[in-house]
């Protein structure tokens, strides 16, 4: 007999554990899934903020004459070659990617992210009509503007979303093979920027350059598997 006192149970995912067979290494929260996993109404209010967040910072972009990266900047690039509306295009240019969605990530994540493009549609149109800017300043809307696409972005992810094209192929890549869903952004990124030379003056596609990459820094800093708890 030393004299010691019985440890406690710990407490594990089956239930309680005889000291014996409790970890020595320190402390640890053991999550179940289903309560870390998000509600279908979390998960609404989580796809309205994000889709809200991204089209702001779309239409900061648009209203400074930038472009960024994605499906999103080759709508605001064709929008400035045509004239044409941006919720419209940036609609018809993410339409092709519904079949990679269905194959790769299945129904849910489909209908989550055809639902996040609709709405950014919208609310884009609608902050043409309700946020109007006599003039802003391009470094501020370039850059406030990629930040708050950024966020919207890392928003949707995390409640099984996206805003298709470069997203739905960064998102695959990530989960098939560990490489980050912010480099691969950032990839298609310079492609898309690099061919705003075509249509925008070159400090404007350096000043789109700068911004782009700090959506993907937003994206390579939080987006991580294993980081964020709910799901």
């Amino acid at each position: 007999m030393t004299g010691r006192r019985p440890l406690p149970p710990v407490l594990c995912e089956d239930g309680l554990v005889e000291p014996s067979r409790a970890p020595s290494t320190g402390p640890s929260l053991v999550f179940e899934a289903a309560l870390t996993r998000h509600t279908r109404a979390e998960d609404l209010v989580g796809i309205l903020t994000g889709t809200f967040v991204a089209s702001l910072g779309l239409h900061l972009l648009q209203s400074s004459g930038s472009v960024t990266g994605g499906t999103a900047g080759l709508a605001l690039l064709v929008g400035y070659a045509t004239g044409w509306s941006f919720p419209v295009l940036f609609a018809v240019v993410n339409a092709p990617f519904a079949i990679l969605a269905l194959w790769k990530k299945g129904l849910s994540f489909t209908i989550r992210t055809f639902a996040s493009i609709g709405l950014v549609s919208v609310f884009t149109f609608v902050h043409q009509h309700l946020m109007l800017f006599a003039s802003i300043e391009p470094i501020y809307g370039t850059l406030g503007g990629n930040l708050l696409a950024g966020v919207g972005l890392l928003i949707l992810f995390r409640h099984r979303a996206s805003l298709g094209g470069v997203n739905i192929i960064a998102l695959v890549l990530q989960e098939r093979t560990g490489f980050s869903a912010g480099w691969t952004q950032m990839i298609f990124d310079v492609i898309i920027i690099l061919a705003a030379l075509l249509v925008l003056p070159w400090p404007a596609v350096l000043l789109s350059a700068a911004g782009a990459v700090v959506l993907s820094i937003v994206l390579v800093l939080n987006h991580r598997p294993g980081r964020y708890i709910g799901r």
